[in-house]
Formats: C-alpha cells, sequence, structure tokens
C-alpha cells in the first residue's frame, strides 16, 4: 500500500512561545476588530517516489496564526508566488491544525504544481483572512536547490530484517497501523538491521522510510514497506 506524508499529524516544528488572546463572542458576529496576525511560519520542500523514478515535488507550509478571536475566527491562508503569478488556497476547512507545547500551528502539506512541475524556488508571500474580512501578509523564502541533492532513497524490508538506501543525513521510519494511520516515528541511524530490534510498536503493520536533509529543509518520502 502507498501511504501519504498528509498522514503525518507529528512534525518537528519550531519551538516558539506565543500568548494568545482571546474575548467573547457576540452572537455570530466577530468582536474582534483588529487584523489577524503570521507570527511565524515555515516552508519545507518533500520529494515522493514519481512515475518513471523522477521525483514529485511538495511543499510543507505550515504558520502559527494570532487572531483576537481565535484560531476559529480564521478562514482562508493564501500562498503566492508572486514573481511567477502562482498561488494556493487552504480554507479553514482543509487546513491541518497542529497543537504542540500549547501553540497552534495551521497549515498544509499539499502544495504542489500541476502535472507534478517542478515548484518555484524564491519568495512567497503568505496572507491570512479571518471570518471578518481582515487580512495580514507576511513574507517566507525557500532558496532550496533546484534539484534533489541526493538519490531518492529506498527501503526494504525481508525475513525479518529491513535495508535503508539513503544518502541523506537523517532518517526516520513511520509506523503505520492495520488502517494506514501514523502510530509511531522514529531516527534510524543504521542504514541495516533486525526490524525487532527497532522495538516497532505491536500495533505497526508497515514503515516508510522519511530521510531529511535539515539545511536545506528538504525530505525525501518513500512508500509504506509491509513489515510482512
Amino acid at each position: 500500500m502507498n501511504y501519504n506524508y498528509n498522514n503525518i499529524m507529528k512534525i518537528r516544528f519550531r519551538p516558539i512561545s506565543v500568548f494568545l488572546t482571546l474575548c467573547l463572542l457576540l452572537g455570530f458576529f466577530s468582536c474582534s476588530r483588529e487584523e489577524p496576525q503570521i507570527v511565524f511560519g515555515f516552508i519545507e520542500l518533500v520529494y515522493y517516489s514519481g512515475i518513471n523514478d523522477v521525483p514529485e515535488e511538495r511543499f510543507t507550509f505550515f504558520i502559527i496564526p494570532e487572531d483576537d478571536d481565535g484560531v476559529d475566527n480564521l478562514s482562508e491562508l493564501y500562498l503566492y508566488h508572486d514573481r511567477d503569478g502562482l498561488s494556493w488556497l487552504i480554507t479553514s476547512d482543509d487546513w491541518i491544525v497542529h497543537e504542540e507545547d500549547g501553540i497552534t500551528w495551521i497549515g498544509t502539506r499539499s502544495i504542489a504544481m500541476n502535472e507534478n512541475a517542478t515548484l518555484p524556488r524564491g519568495q512567497y508571500r503568505a496572507v491570512l483572512i479571518n471570518q471578518g474580512g481582515e487580512s495580514t501578509e507576511r513574507r517566507f523564502t525557500f532558496d532550496g536547490p533546484d534539484s534533489p541533492p541526493y538519490p531518492f532513497p529506498g527501503l526494504t524490508i525481508a525475513g525479518g530484517n529491513y535495508q535503508i538506501e539513503s544518502e541523506y543525513p537523517v532518517n526516520h521510519f513511520v509506523g503505520y497501523d492495520a488502517q494506514g494511520r501514523v502510530v509511531q516515528t522514529l531516527t534510524v541511524s543504521d542504514h541495516e538491521g533486525s526490524v525487532w530490534n527497532l522495538r516497532l510498536s505491536s500495533s505497526v503493520r508497515s514503515v516508510a522510510l522519511w530521510a531529511e536533509e535539515p539545511e536545506f529543509h528538504i525530505s525525501a518520502f518513500t512508500s509504506a514497506v509491509p513489515l510482512r
């Protein structure tokens, strides 16, 4: 089975302390008269196995939002690449909400080009809009290399042993249960070894390799491989 990276709900977000100010709601109308804020955010590039062994690109894009009426008062998040005239819309129905250390992140792992074309590098502009129509924007830059810095990684499991083919400096296993839900993520230092020694959860039925290059904010994600 192939599992999409979007199923992963736990990613390593930057530790940022944010104090959110909340006010009461009056009926169906927002009591806030202030525009929302984008306190922090990041863009990272993920490669996936594509057709004819050509990697496909997607951006992971997350922000820390702030609104006087809370995250539920936010409605739309746009990402623009003005130089190339491109835009992506993420609505409140579509974005992922991630809570960590008292901080709320919203975003997506699905920013991609039509026909799996290469995503443009350079400056992006994010626009956050709340339900009252107030908006704010912030610019982000992704200056990663134009092509993958390493060959696409691989993972095989046979006879109770695993073997990783990866030149990426950091490698993780992402474990899925029988329903395809992520249940465990662990960092793997050895490129081969016994699956038993990994001490995987008893509910894990398959694993994918998540290989990272933290310096360039780039990673590669393989299809899931059954343990048996």
